[in-house]
């Protein structure tokens, strides 16, 4: 039996494409995704609810999680009284259910998120980065030479993987974005560049 890698929030699937190239059977969950699971060769998306997700029997390699920002960012926190305590504790109660899923698989995990309010309900970020620190380990780091301040919580044993950093040559571009239905998924899509520096610090640890 492979062993799994589970990435929760993931609708574009960008963390598990170096894992699932490498043999290893992915769960992208989120609720994007068509109902119920879809195979695609040994990636499965995942359509529902993380809060009912129940993980894969055997051994699991690594977790990671994107949950929702849109109530946490301190981007236009402005907005925060207009939106309410009840969209505020909507967000963190999906933050707990990952923190609660990654406890228990035991296996190691980060959760991700921009600044914002997590560090107030619940603690500091163990680590912060850029894509463009990461950059380097793609083929053509231009295209993640930028600036996107990105926190993450961590345990099981995470370890922060090695940067290859480039000179930014631009800052966060997510913020151009235009608005539409599809704004809040691409400002969030994962930076290929530390996807692959993460597997390439966990997967040997996962053989």
């Amino acid at each position: 039996m492979s062993q799994a890698v589970i990435s929760l929030f993931d609708h574009s699937g960008r963390f598990a494409e170096p894992w699932a190239a490498a043999g290893y059977t992915c769960y992208c969950v989120d609720v994007q995704h068509p109902p119920g699971q879809t195979w695609l060769g040994n990636v499965c998306l995942v359509g529902g609810d993380v809060r009912r997700f129940v993980p894969p029997p055997g051994p699991i390699a690594f977790i990671a999680a994107f949950p929702p920002c849109t109530d946490l960012s301190n981007a236009r926190a402005h907005l925060f009284r207009l939106k309410g305590l009840r969209a505020l504790a909507a967000s963190l109660d999906l933050v707990g259910a990952a923190v609660d899923l990654c406890d228990k698989a035991g296996a190691p995990y980060f959760i991700e998120n921009p600044r914002g309010q997590l560090r107030h309900y619940w603690r500091e970020p163990d680590y912060q980065f850029d894509p463009c620190e990461y950059a380097g380990w793609l083929a053509d780091p231009s295209t993640e030479a930028y600036t996107k301040r990105t926190c993450l919580w961590t345990g099981n044993g995470f370890r922060m993987p090695e940067k290859r950093p480039v000179f930014p040559i631009e800052g966060d571009r997510t913020t151009k974005v235009k608005r539409g239905p599809n704004q809040a998924n691409i400002r969030s899509l994962t930076p290929r560049g530390f996807s692959a520096a993460v597997f390439a610090a966990h997967a040997q640890l996962a053989v």
